[in-house]
């Protein structure tokens, strides 16, 4: 399930990411690739050491933790530090699936989802597209500023070669409550249902059979 959501980050949001980002130390983004990603990583992220990489991962974890539709289309249990990329001309990253795992073995989170969210805007760059290779084909996202996506952390995917000017986005990784993504597609679709019935009818019958089931399939597949 890949999810579009729009204006996650405010524009005082998206407006301080720049700034800090400006002002921070940008190192090869190899540091933190495993072992074959480093074989076609090819962009630069904010150095582990900046004095503002916490502000940086703050703003984007406040902004994605208050996104209902980033809460619906991931089911949040926890969310790594984000990083913040930066590809230049000429940088790329090429076809690659994340670490199932990441982190220290007292903080190793599963990745379920992954998360992409754009902070300057696509006419600022050319190229630079994430690519998914989704088992219905090849997708090509490249979104406004302020917007995120959220994709399978286990889909093979790339981002192309920035021809000119520069994207900056923060990425992140989620272990989500409910693992498998078909599952977190079935739950989307009960919770349109459920929330449509309630619209409709509050009291019906129907509607409060449609709250049961979300609720008991959110009970039979979540885990904590």
């Amino acid at each position: 399930m890949i999810v579009i959501i729009p204006d996650v980050l405010t524009e005082e949001e998206q407006q301080q990411l720049k700034a800090l980002a400006a002002d921070a130390p940008f190192v090869d983004g190899k540091e933190t690739a495993g072992f074959r990603a480093k074989l076609v990583k090819n962009n630069e992220q904010v150095s582990k050491t900046a004095a503002n990489k916490k502000q940086l991962q703050e703003i984007v974890l406040a902004a994605l933790n208050r996104s209902a539709a980033f809460r619906r289309g991931a089911i949040p249990h926890r969310i790594r530090p984000p990083l913040i990329s930066r590809y230049r001309p000429g940088m790329t990253y090429g076809a690659h699936v994340d670490d199932a795992l990441m982190g220290s073995n007292a903080t190793r989170d599963r990745t379920d989802v992954s998360v992409t969210v754009f902070i300057n805007d696509a006419t600022e760059y050319e190229g630079g597209e994430l690519v998914i290779h989704s088992p219905f084909g090849v997708q090509e996202v490249k979104l406004p500023a302020r917007y995120a996506v959220v994709y399978p952390s286990g889909t093979l995917h790339e981002v192309a070669e920035v021809t000119k000017g520069e994207r900056l986005v923060a990425v992140t990784w989620v272990q989500s409550y409910v693992r498998d993504e078909r599952h977190r597609q079935f739950l989307s679709d009960a919770l349109d249902v459920r929330d449509k019935l309630h619209a409709l009818d509050p009291k019906s019958p129907e509607t409060d059979k449609a709250f049961r089931l979300y609720t008991n399939l959110m009970r039979m597949w979540a885990e904590t």
